[in-house]
């Protein structure tokens, strides 16, 4: 019975810690684990202030007649997603910079706050699944977990751009950029209900941003 109670929370926090395992390994210079620890836990307790913003926009929304799932309430809701995630690892490592010293650290902590984020979602999402909490943890592996490393991961790549070049309009362009993939990735769910569809955009786009992380260590290597 014990272990039942607890099995969303396991079941939640499982994809998240997969995905963190994976980006650690990546890592060439790993990060000290009190530093990763504390931007895993800003990014988790971030979702509450999140969900708190998203609930507002919704009330201010629907009496203007902004449908709930229309693409530019993906695009509002994404964007504040992306911005406290974003922010999460900007106030965690901002009195660490002596471990914030290679252009892929950017990634690296700003998807450990993803993690840290979508491991709230996951236990939510896992609770509310009920009996069907194994099948929304996998899904949710390969889907929103996937979604939100992916779309950190891409912010986090310009934010070591703009550090790198000295170009804050840089940073910007890779929040725009995060919140279009997040927005068209949650738009492609509710549009097609298969998730072959969204699934495949996800993987692909994956792609992308391995080279991005590999380009970022190359740097690190001259």
């Amino acid at each position: 019975m014990v272990t039942m109670a607890y099995l969303p929370l396991i079941l939640g926090i499982l994809p998240s810690f997969a995905w963190l395992f994976f980006y650690m390994e990546e890592d060439p210079h790993p990060e000290p684990k009190k530093l990763i620890f504390e931007t895993f836990l800003a990014g988790a307790i971030s979702t509450f202030i999140v969900l708190a913003f998203q609930n507002a926009f919704n009330n201010w929304a629907a009496p203007r007649g902004i449908a709930q799932y229309s693409l530019l309430s993906f695009l509002v809701l994404g964007a504040i997603e992306e911005l406290f995630k974003f922010g999460s690892a900007r106030l965690v490592t901002k009195e660490h910079q002596k471990d914030f010293d290679e252009p892929v650290d950017a990634m690296i902590y700003i998807i450990v706050a993803a993690l840290g984020f979508s491991a709230v979602e996951n236990i939510a999402a896992a609770s509310n699944a009920q009996q069907a909490a194994f099948e929304t943890t996998t899904l949710r592996f390969i889907g929103a977990t996937l979604l939100h490393t992916l779309s950190s991961g891409l912010l986090g790549y310009y934010w070591a751009r703009s550090l790198l070049e000295n170009k804050r309009n840089i940073l910007f362009t890779g929040f725009a950029l995060a919140t279009l993939l997040h927005a068209v990735f949650n738009y492609l769910i509710i549009r097609f209900e298969p998730v072959i569809i969204p699934t495949t955009f996800l993987i692909i786009f994956a792609l992308f941003i391995l080279y991005d992380f590999e380009k970022l260590k190359r740097v690190e290597d001259r």
